[in-house]
């Protein structure tokens, strides 16, 4: 029998206390704000990130099930184009059920699985490391909106970045390139990026996807709520509030809320903050682009895309891109 080859969670006590920290300080700077917003990665404690995975086999929810049918199109031209031996890097990993197709693929020297969720991260590494008992698995859980350094056992791998699910679409416009940036930073010279982005669409097939009438996505909307009340000792009435998807058609994106249905008075942490009946809590973004907006968003963020696919009705795309240093303008 094969000896697994997992490694401990890398950085835990550090980064679960300035994540713990951080939460704080965005909560309480979101709830002080006009309007008032929290960042969407706050949804992902191990409640919520088992909620998520719940709502990705939902039949309203098409992003997850239509990136893996292009990643498994698509896994002979990845595999060709990034070659083999490169340690693939994770970001934002949940279950990490799309990454199992690369790892029985694309030959790679080691992964590094990398989620804000510790504890979802190191029930799913268990799995995965029995069945890929050949790959060693490295999970960490930083803040990858950030430069970090890697584990120190992939210092000499090229590696690949995946950065799937459409999560760059979580993030404003400044703040994607921002990103983008900060993972070239943590990948280094030579690194290539696998990223899923979606696609502008109609509302018809946009807010079932967001708005369930099986109500997973509003009961993942509302965990933050009792995450907030357990965490920081939020005294936040639950029954006071309600999820809300709604369509920007300004800045392309789909935005989830959550709604005061009365006027509400809560403490978190010993401080007092108010809402007003119909005043929202604005959680997360999913914005949309078009192949063109996404491919210039990749070169503002130093990512130069080398191949892309797509499904046949243009709901998703996956983009493969290399790292390019700065040019100067002609």
């Amino acid at each position: 029998m094969k000896k697994l080859r997992l490694f401990p969670l890398q950085n835990v006590p550090s980064e679960m206390a300035d994540a713990t920290i951080a939460f704080r300080n965005d909560v309480f700077e979101g709830l002080t704000r006009n309007p008032k917003a929290i960042p969407a990665r706050w949804l992902y404690d191990h409640r919520g990130s088992a909620l998520f995975e719940a709502i990705t086999l939902l039949p309203e929810y098409y992003p997850t099930r239509t990136e893996r049918s292009i990643l498994a199109s698509a896994l002979p031209a990845i595999s060709a184009i990034a070659g083999p031996g490169r340690a693939l890097v994770e970001f934002g990993s949940g279950s990490s059920a799309k990454t199992r197709l690369l790892l029985a693929d694309i030959e790679p020297s080691a992964y590094v699985p990398i989620d804000i969720s510790g504890e979802f991260l190191r029930d799913t590494t268990v799995g995965l490391s029995r069945a890929f008992p050949t790959v060693p698995i490295y999970p960490t859980e930083p803040d990858f909106t950030r430069p970090f350094a890697l584990p120190k056992q992939i210092a000499r791998s090229p590696r690949l970045g995946f950065l799937p699910g459409s999560t760059i679409g979580n993030l404003t416009v400044h703040a994607a390139v921002d990103l983008l940036r900060a993972l070239a930073g943590t990948l280094g010279a030579g690194s290539m990026l696998l990223i899923g982005i979606d696609r502008i669409k109609g509302q018809e097939v946009l807010l079932p996807a967001y708005d369930d009438p099986q109500g997973l996505t509003a009961a993942f909307n509302l965990n933050l709520l009792h995450r907030i009340n357990r965490e920081l000792g939020g005294s936040i009435p639950l029954g006071a509030f309600r999820h809300v998807a709604r369509w920007n058609d300004t800045e392309f994106r789909i935005e989830m809320h959550l709604e005061a249905i009365r006027d509400v008075r809560f403490d978190v942490g010993g401080r007092a903050f108010f809402l007003a009946e119909g005043e929202t809590i604005h959680t997360e973004n999913s914005l949309k682009y078009g192949r063109g907006e996404a491919f210039i968003l990749l070169r503002a963020g130093g990512w130069k895309p080398v191949a892309d696919w797509t499904d046949d009705a243009e709901l998703f795309s996956v983009v493969l891109a290399e790292q390019e240093p700065p040019q100067a303008a002609p």
